[in-house]
């Protein structure tokens, strides 16, 4: 739905278009709140996948797009762990499976383009959200409202904003929020590839001595690939002949699903890191890239910012059915609480296991071993893991 000529006001304002953003739009939506999503159509031709858990597939279900989404991806019913860095001190092999925690499948692994179109149709048929198709200019935080102004004209007025645009958010630095920023000596290869044998629905990840190499079920014999490797080996890898880059990753994955077929054009990221000292401002709250960005270990970015959504959704409904400012200080500060110990953990956590594999210090690499020694041989330690990793639950509750 186009915008109007004169500024349009609503109770919420999501800006950013990618799933956290529109996942957020589409909730607040549902829960009865006026929501404006203000973003730019999403990208059709994402080839990489992402890999969900159960907490960020329950958001998915309460915005209705999860049942035609299921049937385009696989589960993942099993995380086979493999030290392959050839060092000294090695870990033991780990399979985590999902089985132990009475669960069906941790989660499903589906293809970006799928989910975005999935979200974009949804967004195009919520009766209370609004989509601007645009970016953000500018924005303002006045007194009783947040002003935002996209780049074709578009004015928005809203009593909340959501910033969910990403690491390079206008919208974050409109408000003043600083965050902090670092890089990585790596850059992830990304494609998608068919094999001769079947994968069981099982992801497995190689842990090697430029980060992980890891591959994810998708329907069939199919599975998606991240290699994270040095600037230079991904920039070579990228040049190779298709045929040539096929046998190398076969030889990286030890032909552990047979021969490889490549069916995406590779792509490339630099890894980084992102985090920002708190999750809101006046009239504003944080989800997503916006505040915390990390590398693609353990599928733990997309589904921590469903969780941001969830987290959000439930204190702002709670709010408004008691009668209470959802955009206020105090409700505000109670999102930022109820999410704060999962943001620093998570990225605490995958930065030290990232680090870990790139260091060549011994007592380092040996406390990684000691805790994959611990999480094969005792069940209960194993299970906290698990738990842990996927944070099962349905999270939040919708507004009648």
């Amino acid at each position: 739905m186009e915008h109007q000529k004169r500024p349009s006001h609503f109770d919420i304002a999501v800006v950013g278009g990618g799933p956290a953003g529109r996942s957020a739009a589409l909730v607040l939506a549902r829960q009865g709140f006026s929501v404006a999503l203000l973003a730019p159509d999403s990208d059709p031709a994402d080839g990489r996948t992402t890999a969900l858990w159960q907490k960020s597939i329950a958001v998915l279900k309460e915005i209705g797009v999860w049942d035609d989404l299921e049937l385009k991806a696989a589960p993942l019913q099993k995380m086979r762990m493999i030290d392959d860095t050839g060092r000294l001190v090695r870990a033991p092999e780990v399979t985590f499976d999902s089985s132990e925690l009475g669960l069906n499948e941790f989660g499903f692994n589906i293809r970006n383009s799928d989910l975005n179109e999935a979200l974009s149709a949804a967004c195009g048929n919520a009766d209370t959200l609004t989509h601007f198709n645009a970016r953000l200019e500018t924005a303002s935080f006045e007194q009783d409202h947040v002003s935002l102004n996209g780049d074709n004209g578009t004015e928005i007025r809203a009593n909340l904003a959501v910033a969910a645009d990403g690491r390079s958010s206008r919208l974050r630095d409109a408000a003043g929020i600083e965050v902090k920023r670092w890089s990585y000596p790596q850059v992830a290869v990304v494609l998608n590839l068919d094999h001769d044998r079947p994968h069981q629905n099982m992801s497995v990840e190689f842990h090697t001595p430029s980060g992980p190499f890891t591959l994810v079920a998708l329907p069939g014999r199919s599975s998606s690939l991240v290699c994270v490797v040095t600037a230079e080996e991904a920039e070579r890898l990228c040049g190779l002949d298709t045929s040539v880059l096929e046998m190398e990753l076969e030889r990286r994955a030890h032909s552990i699903f047979g021969k490889f077929r490549i069916t995406t054009k590779p792509q490339s990221f630099p890894l980084s890191g992102l985090s920002a000292p708190k999750l809101v401002g006046k009239r504003l709250a944080l989800v997503g890239e916006t505040a915390h960005v990390f590398p693609p270990i353990g599928a733990q970015g997309l589904n921590l910012s469903q969780r941001d959504v969830g987290d959000l959704a439930d204190v702002l409904a709670k709010a408004a059915a008691s009668g209470k400012d959802f955009e206020s200080d105090t409700i505000l500060a109670a999102y930022e609480t109820k999410r704060s110990a999962d943001v620093r953990s998570r990225t605490f956590a995958v930065d030290a296991l990232n680090r870990s594999l790139l260091t060549d210090f011994l007592p380092v690499q040996a406390a990684r071993s000691a805790g994959m020694y611990l999480a094969d041989k005792i069940g209960p330690f194993r299970r906290l893991l698990m738990r842990e990793g996927i944070a099962p639950g349905t999270g939040f509750q919708l507004r009648s």
